[in-house]
């Protein structure tokens, strides 16, 4: 029986829809079957943003695909694009319009010449001698089969890849815990102005900061992380419930518009459908919890509306797979450049504490970056697919720094790349060459060392 498409990607998030983009635009034939009505993942669907980063010091070194998304939407005035970062934490951050990422993915996805399926959710996997033969998908048509000659699981949870046998890990070695789910708020209607008066009135809220707040002025968009002593006096008061150490928010592309990264939902496992939806309660309670803190206890809040939550919850970390090579924290730290390497990345461990209690980071020397390497996207078990996302070969800590964003986007991109060899060789994805995959990636763009 003839195969359906030459490339099913399962999860259309930043990750897929890169890899999605990558692969059409080399006409392979492409279909990205995703959850939502829309691509984005968790920019679309959960309200992550903004994107952190694209930067290591003043170099932008995730370009490619990722980076012709923002430029895209900057043409369309939906982003201002990259911006210094006023947190203090990072580089750079990149606002967007939510909107606008839902319209930019699908529209180069579609221009390349891909193919869709919405509202669709993996049921089922068929094996056969080690590679996947076909996948039971479920949607409002019912249960169906779908083939494919190579896959890529995009899923963020690694649903694919551990549903096909590949062996995977779940949160950190010491007690298998993961990161905190995160119920991003929207809030629009702040007045930025009496934020920053205050910001620059009460320096000793924000000790990111180190007393300079001139920092804020850099960037057109306010992104910041502190009002500690705001917090302790809510919490004193019973007007603030759970645990976090500081308030953090970000303007988004729109003025006076801002997405809060503050609600914390520990002790649950995002793979168990049960405790996802736990989540999702308790991240809406926490919620308008904090809309109701941001009105009595933020100068700039007091009129500010609550827009939406989520829709979904946000989800840091989960599963990732054992691949034939694993990224440790050592390999963040010491800025590792592999000869192998498929994605350069700036972004420090980044770890939320699995209780709650505070965020652990670990920065590399400024403008130095580690790179991913192809090894970590490939499994030992199944030879017809690949990983992408936050979900790929890493420990715990090393996971923290490549899960955001801009970089799954990259990871995406060298799958997309991978696939497009793949398919072409009809070897399996252990069995390519590296450097052909590299030579893809710059061909479309990308940011690899010695460039």
């Amino acid at each position: 029986m003839k195969n359906d498409f030459d490339l099913i990607i399962v999860g259309g998030g930043i990750s897929g829809a890169i890899a999605g983009i990558s692969a059409a635009r080399e006409n392979i034939k492409t279909l990205i079957i995703d959850q939502n009505g829309f691509l984005g993942g968790m920019l679309t669907g959960a309200g992550v943003g903004p994107m952190m980063t694209f930067h290591s010091g003043s170099e932008q070194v995730i370009q490619g695909i990722t980076g012709e998304l923002i430029d895209r939407l900057k043409k369309e005035n939906l982003s201002p694009g990259h911006l210094f970062d006023t947190t203090g934490y990072t580089y750079t951050v990149t606002p967007f319009d939510l909107e606008g990422m839902k319209w930019a993915l699908e529209s180069m996805f579609l221009e390349a010449g891909g193919h869709l399926l919405y509202h669709t959710m993996l049921a089922d996997v068929q094996l056969d001698s080690g590679m996947i033969q076909s996948l039971t998908i479920c949607n409002k048509g019912g249960l169906s089969t779908i083939k494919g000659s190579y896959y890529i699981d995009a899923t963020g949870d690694a649903d694919l890849s551990a549903w096909s046998g590949v062996e995977c890990t779940k949160g950190r070695e010491s007690d298998g815990m993961s990161q905190p789910l995160t119920m991003k708020v929207r809030m629009y209607g702040v007045d930025m102005s009496k934020v920053r008066g205050y910001i620059h009135s009460h320096p000793e809220e924000f000790p990111r900061l180190k007393g300079d707040t001139s920092i804020i002025d850099k960037a057109e968009r306010l992104s910041i992380g502190g009002f500690v002593q705001t917090l302790k006096n809510a919490r004193a008061s019973g007007d603030f419930t759970f645990t976090r150490e500081d308030i953090l928010f970000f303007e988004t592309n729109n003025p006076g518009e801002v997405i809060i990264n503050t609600s914390r939902i520990t002790g649950l496992d995002s793979t168990n459908p049960f405790d996802l939806s736990k989540g999702e309660v308790e991240g809406r309670k926490q919620a308008h919890e904090l809309a109701r803190f941001f009105r009595k206890y933020i100068s700039g809040f007091e009129n500010a509306v609550l827009e939406f939550t989520g829709p979904s919850i946000g989800i840091r970390s989960s599963r990732q797979i054992e691949g034939l090579y694993r990224i440790t924290k050592d390999d963040i730290l010491e800025g590792r450049k592999f000869e192998d390497a498929v994605v350069c990345n700036g972004y420090p461990i980044d770890v939320h504490s699995p209780t709650g209690e505070d965020t652990f980071s670990s920065h590399l020397a400024w403008g130095d970056y580690y790179t991913i390497p192809y090894r970590a996207l490939v499994n030992k078990l199944v030879g017809n697919l690949i990983t992408v996302g936050r979900c790929i070969s890493g420990d715990f800590e090393a996971q923290a720094a490549f899960r955001t964003t801009p970089g799954a986007g990259a990871i995406g991109h060298a799958g997309g790349a991978a696939s497009v060899i793949a398919v072409r060789s009809k070897k399996s994805f252990a069995e390519l060459d590296y450097k052909e995959i590299q030579d893809l990636l710059r061909k479309q763009n990308a940011f690899l060392p010695l460039d």
